[in-house]
């Protein structure tokens, strides 16, 4: 339900659909914090105490050998904006298109481990947002490429998974959270940005 309620509910629009021409020019919209818990499974226990849903395609991802946990504590100042603010006026745009003009203007994809970290620092989303957590996709058990989406369809906060194939169709007025930096919480030691070419996990 909450699936095609994605496809087919309009998502609430930024505070501004101008489009930007570079990532300088959208504010930071929220800053969280990564690397906070030892293992994965630390982490779907946190979301479960919190009492924050995990759909099934989300639970299988963050189950995958490709999830990556950080070892290392890190803020992450993270973007929300739409294809409309990248410069797209179709009615939808692929996802590679989405991700390859975002890298263009100078933000970079979250690490996977964005999505539920958001899930569990964000607990006063609105009901009826959906944010498109802008990452590589991680592939299920059956090869099939998966990202995040940190919702509240009206059920209660919860994480599911949606279509990560680079010609998946995204409607125009879509969010997309996309990470501006990555500093350490608590080091002076340099964080190498995970942004790269979009290949699936």
């Amino acid at each position: 339900m909450l699936q095609n309620q994605l496809k087919l509910k309009p998502r609430s629009d930024p505070a501004s659909q101008q489009t930007i021409k570079s990532g300088r020019d959208v504010a930071t919209w929220k800053t969280v914090t990564i690397g906070t818990f030892a293992d994965f499974l630390a982490l779907r226990n946190e979301l479960d105490s919190k009492g924050c849903n995990v759909g099934g395609q989300a639970a299988e991802i963050l189950a995958r050998p490709t999830f990556i946990v950080s070892s290392r504590k890190t803020n992450v100042e993270l973007v929300d904006l739409s294809p409309a603010q990248l410069g797209f006026t179709s009615d939808t745009v692929s996802l590679a298109s989405v991700y390859a003009r975002a890298q263009q203007l100078g933000l970079e994809l979250a690490a996977a481990e964005v999505g539920p970290q958001l899930r569990i620092q964000y607990f006063d989303q609105p009901v009826g947002e959906f944010l498109i957590i802008g990452m590589a996709p991680i592939k299920t058990w059956s090869g099939e490429p998966i990202i995040l989406n940190v919702a509240n369809g009206g059920a209660g906060l919860i994480l599911i998974g949606q279509d990560g194939r680079s010609e998946a169709e995204i409607p125009l007025t879509s969010r997309f959270i996309f990470a501006r930096s990555y500093q350490p919480a608590a080091s002076s030691e340099v964080i190498g940005s995970i942004a790269g070419a979009f290949l699936p996990q």
